[in-house]
């Protein structure tokens, strides 16, 4: 009788030892698969980068803030401003109508022949031309022939000049010509005619050539 009942319990266990085995087996299989249902969840989810967790993306994050608050950039340079002052020339006398300048004037002296016989007076051409801008006005009929013959001084036109001379208006580049005649006197004051010989007429104040001429 013992021996059936050991016999009885042993089957017993045997079936309740298997039963366990499978429900273990089970359940193992079951944490697997939700362990692999969580691991892909996590990957889908970004797992890489939690925003409240303290990840790698957080020291990311916190150095990105760090950077930020630190100095910025140099900042561009300004632009270099320069400021041009430009000198306003002073009106020229010759452009107004005032005065001619003397560097505008070009003056000329000839004579009509080189040799006056008989009873032929001396002709002295001077010729002005003013390069200037613009028209001036000039002192026409002011110069100063003087003949010499040697050191003795014989005449000069401003000494027998009668009245002021007048104001001329020298355009640009239009020839002003004045003719002054020597009547052959030593002076104005006394009528003694000039000897024969070799005479030089210069006009005093301008650099001009020189004329020399002979009576006969």
């Amino acid at each position: 009788m013992h021996t059936d009942r050991m016999g009885a319990n042993t089957g017993r266990n045997t079936d309740g030892s298997r039963l366990d085995q499978y429900w273990r087996r089970r359940a193992v299989a079951l944490i697997c698969v939700l362990g692999a249902v969580g691991l892909l969840a996590w990957a889908c989810g970004g797992g890489s980068g939690d925003s409240g967790g303290s990840g790698e993306s957080g020291p990311v994050r916190n150095a990105g803030a760090v950077g930020g608050a630190g100095p910025g950039s140099p900042p561009t340079a300004m632009p270099t401003v320069t400021v041009t002052t430009t000198a306003t020339p002073e009106p020229r006398q010759s452009d107004d109508g005032g005065p001619c300048r003397e560097g505008d004037l070009v003056i000329s002296m000839s004579t009509s022949r080189d040799a006056y016989a008989g009873a032929a007076r001396p002709e002295f051409k001077i010729m002005v031309v003013n390069t200037g801008e613009g028209s001036c006005e000039f002192a026409g009929r002011g110069f100063d022939v003087r003949v010499t013959s040697g050191d003795d001084r014989i005449w000069s036109s401003a000494e027998c000049r009668r009245g002021d001379p007048a104001k001329e208006t020298l355009r640009r580049g239009i020839p002003f010509v004045e003719t002054i005649t020597w009547n052959r006197t030593r002076g104005c004051k006394d009528s003694s005619p000039a000897r024969p010989g070799t005479y030089v007429a210069d006009l005093k104040g301008h650099k001009v050539k020189k004329q020399i001429f002979r009576l006969r």
